[in-house]
């Protein structure tokens, strides 16, 4: 096969949002995403909803995405698939999709990893995207997972700092619960977080050794002082919400940071690049670009189409992967604990 001409069709389906995408030569030339929004009543994502609701998504997802790209299934040279981490009823639509299709077209199957996808994220071929050169700091944050990750090369990585309890996005969505903003409340804290003043209520940082992180802690103190503010006066919340917000933003903005510091200077390594679905919010990216000036760091940050969950990010991987020959099996199987 021409390395000229290699198309990957990828599909994602690790979590609630079913997406599809085609690239060319490193190119991205559709990227299909469906939300599901079923899941706002409940709170949180409901996983046998989330299956059924990619069964009725893939189809027409995938459909769209080759059409957007202006290509047919004979063209494809590859598929790849979320194996995982993420919901194991969810994982098992998209890799019984790829898997089919595959053997049906009896083209190369490629496995990949959602969490080295939002770092590799940053080499999709895009006109004013810079990479970062290796060695680089990931930080991934989102919904599941808050990572440090040593980036040695594409399919060299080393986790060095993990949260040790909840993820970011949990923390976001679990204060968010707190204040009674809907679901997904991240993007609602960091809207009102930009209108409120960061240090009226100082939250503690919690104390854990190494690069670890943890934000059980730090919900259980913005959950004791609601209730504390709440029992004086039953209107705090509303008259105080964008002080809140902006004050819980700043803590969990905070705990990044210092990890990130403390990794830098560990390493001696100071490109740092983030990625995941949290990356997405503006405060975190406004404290990274400031570590620039403040601590000689290179930042990468991806578009923001990329950060959240998307089929493009497994495309790149498909990619690097369909260039080393580096295929899976039929016999391949989802793992929801997947590691990097």
């Amino acid at each position: 096969m021409s390395s000229q001409n290699i198309y990957i069709l990828a599909i994602e389906s690790s979590c609630d949002d079913t997406a599809a995408a085609v690239m060319h030569n490193g190119k991205i030339l559709s990227n299909i995403v469906a939300s599901q929004k079923i899941h706002e009543e409940y709170g949180g994502v409901v996983p046998e909803l989330a299956s059924r609701a990619h069964q009725q998504n893939i189809v027409p997802v995938v459909d769209q995405a080759l059409k957007k790209a202006g290509i047919t299934k004979a063209d494809l040279s590859a598929i790849a698939f979320t194996r995982g981490p993420g919901l194991m009823g969810s994982l098992l639509v998209g890799t019984s999709f790829a898997k089919s299709l595959a053997f049906g077209l009896n083209i190369p199957l490629i496995d990949v990893n959602h969490m080295q996808a939002h770092i590799l994220a940053h080499y999709i071929e895009e006109d004013d995207f810079v990479k970062p050169p290796f060695p680089f700091l990931a930080m991934t944050i989102s919904g599941g997972h808050t990572q440090i990750v040593k980036v040695s090369d594409y399919f060299n990585m080393e986790v060095i700092g993990e949260t040790i309890d909840d993820a970011v996005g949990e923390a976001y969505d679990k204060s968010g619960k707190i204040l009674g903003l809907g679901y997904p409340a991240g993007p609602e804290i960091d809207r009102r977080a930009q209108l409120g003043n960061a240090k009226a209520f100082p939250f503690p940082k919690p104390k854990v050794d190494g690069l670890n992180f943890s934000f059980s802690g730090l919900k259980t103190a913005i959950l004791y002082f609601i209730q504390k503010q709440t029992k004086n006066n039953p209107n705090f919340i509303n008259e105080h919400l964008d002080d809140i917000c902006a004050s819980i933003q700043y803590t969990i903005i905070g705990i990044l940071i210092d990890k990130l510091k403390l990794a830098s200077k560990q390493t001696a390594i100071k490109h740092i690049a983030i990625g995941g679905g949290v990356s997405a919010n503006s405060g975190i990216r406004a404290a990274l670009k400031s570590g620039e000036q403040k601590f000689g760091w290179t930042t990468y940050i991806p578009k923001f189409e990329y950060t959240t969950d998307n089929a493009a990010m497994i495309a790149i991987v498909g990619y690097l992967k369909f260039l080393e020959g580096n295929y899976a099996d039929q016999s391949v199987m989802a793992s929801a604990r997947l590691k990097i």
